[in-house]
């Protein structure tokens, strides 16, 4: 099945809308068209500062040069909201540059059939534009016309988590690197955690992990992000959405949003990093397709771990990490740990 646990409906309120986000971009200003959407955060939106509009504005002329008109060649990878582009800017200027000269750029590329549109372009910029950490994406610029929602981030030499776990002609992953990248991400979820209305991701996941040239890891897929408005609330009740296999059970069957979602998916990631296997697998021919029921059949952690570690890797360690993952994974969200918990664990190791 797809990401979206709803994507049917996701699909029709897109076409509905096509003409609506013709519209939006045809204004002026982003300012004119986002009164609405901006008002549900609480300050900072780049949107009431001319400067930082200024500055986040960037030419869509020029960032069709930066990516040689988003040719085949430059493309990194594709996901729900579009493809992602390989570029060069000069970082003074913001205007083209050629390969290997100036500030390498990955820029993302609305796909006007994706479910997503608008509302989460603006989400994300919204986010990353007011919240700033070294484990999360650094977010650039952005860049709309009538037929073109782009994001313009740094660019992460090293990829995803998920290309390192899953495919070939990526780099193995040792295990003082795979606890390097789980205390990285394991801060920026905090992080967002401990901001003041507690930003919660809701699509955290191994594919939104990325990685740069030290293998330190960025949080990226903020387009689906949520805050808390009130400090009494206990949870949001939202569209359930996110990616297959990460989303925590009590969210599926209600729609409830807590921060301790995104703890159960950390939990899920943390197992990816023991096992070396997807969430979700559909290919396995030993009928556990599902990760936690490949956990449930293993009478310990060495029979779980991935087999191209080939035993190099601490036991007690490893079993400090398994440990944590399954109490991230409880069915009861309210014996799950903090991240703030499940950091300092991590940081220990």
């Amino acid at each position: 099945m797809g990401r979206i646990y709803d994507n049917w409906e996701r699909l029709v309120e897109a076409t509905l809308r096509k003409e609506k986000l013709r519209e939006l971009a045809r204004a002026p200003s982003l300012s004119s068209v986002s009164s609405d959407f901006s008002s549900r955060f609480s300050c900072n939106s780049p949107f009431h500062d001319p400067a930082i509009n200024n500055f986040w504005g960037l030419d869509l002329e020029e960032l069709k040069k930066a990516t040689k008109e988003f040719r085949s060649d430059r493309l990194l990878g594709e996901g729900a909201f579009g493809s992602v582009y390989k570029g060069w800017i000069n970082e003074h200027t913001l205007t083209a540059a050629r390969p290997g000269y100036g500030m390498a750029i990955a820029v993302k590329k609305w796909n006007p059939h994706s479910v997503f549109g608008f509302n989460e372009w603006l989400t994300e910029v919204n986010y990353l534009s007011r919240l700033h950490h070294p484990n999360l994406i650094k977010l650039i610029g952005h860049c709309h016309d009538v037929d073109n929602f782009l994001l313009v981030y740094e660019f992460m030499l090293k990829g995803s988590l998920d290309n390192h776990l899953y495919q070939s002609g990526h780099q193995f992953l040792s295990w003082d690197t795979r606890i390097k990248v789980a205390v990285g991400a394991a801060r920026g979820l905090s992080f967002l955690h401990d901001t003041e209305n507690q930003v919660i991701h809701r699509d955290f996941h191994s594919a939104h992990i990325l990685l740069d040239e030290e293998f330190n890891a960025k949080l990226s897929g903020i387009n689906l992000a949520k805050d808390r408005q009130t400090g009494d609330m206990t949870h949001m009740s939202t569209r359930v959405m996110g990616t297959n296999g990460y989303a925590a059970p009590e969210y599926i069957a209600t729609g409830h949003l807590t921060e301790k979602c995104d703890v159960y998916s950390f939990g899920v990631v943390l197992l990816e990093l023991l096992s070396g296997r997807r969430a979700i697998d559909m290919s396995k021919t030993d009928g556990t397709h599902n990760l936690m029921e490949y956990l449930s059949n293993k009478s310990r952690v060495s029979r779980f771990m991935d087999t191209k570690l080939e035993g190099k890797y601490p036991q007690k360690e490893a079993l400090i990490v398994a440990t944590l993952a399954l109490h991230c994974l409880s069915n009861d969200p309210k014996t799950r740990p903090s991240m703030a918990e499940v950091l300092a664990t991590l940081e220990q190791l």
